[in-house]
């Protein structure tokens, strides 16, 4: 099974609500560069969370991938998503390929605990970073991390912020 976990691009600082806040120019940015990385593999779903920034990111990445399917909305891709709970969700999937959009501290945490079998080692995951996780069961400690690629190494130093 291969898992890519995608955190969202940046995304404004201040909406009505967390839910709310929609993807700056430079996320959107950020989601095309990743978008390279997911070229020519076999996706067969595409889920994500049912917030904004992660569903505009999501729908990026499936026009630029030219994915056929709909982008699915899951309730449990929030941020403060329990692993387990994750878990439970995912093993009742029948795709070998799946792509997750969500946000942290979710996704560095999931990501360390399925490679690294515990919560305390959260993979480091900037906006628009994109983890390739590969492993013949889902669960905790017995993925490998195949790649972790960040959307700021990829961007020319004149669009990189400063902070």
């Amino acid at each position: 099974m291969k898992l890519w976990l995608l955190r969202h691009g940046e995304a404004e600082p201040k909406a009505r609500t967390d839910a709310e806040r929609n993807l700056t120019g430079k996320g959107r940015v950020e989601v095309e560069r990743a978008a390279t990385y997911l070229q020519e593999q076999p996706l067969q779903a595409i889920l994500a969370s049912p917030y904004q920034r992660a569903q505009q990111t999501a729908e990026i990445i499936r026009q630029a991938l030219g994915f056929a399917g709909p982008v699915e909305t899951v309730p449990w891709l929030t941020p403060e998503t329990d692993p387990a709970d994750a878990l439970l969700y995912l093993d009742r999937r029948t795709e070998q390929d799946i792509l997750l959009v969500t946000h942290q501290p979710f996704v560095g945490v999931f990501g360390g605990w399925l490679i690294g079998g515990h919560r305390n080692a959260p993979l480091p995951m900037a906006t628009a970073s994109l983890a390739e996780l590969d492993g013949d069961y889902l669960a905790a400690g017995l993925m490998r991390l195949i790649a972790l690629r960040h959307a700021e190494q990829s961007l020319p130093s004149s669009e990189q912020s400063s902070t």
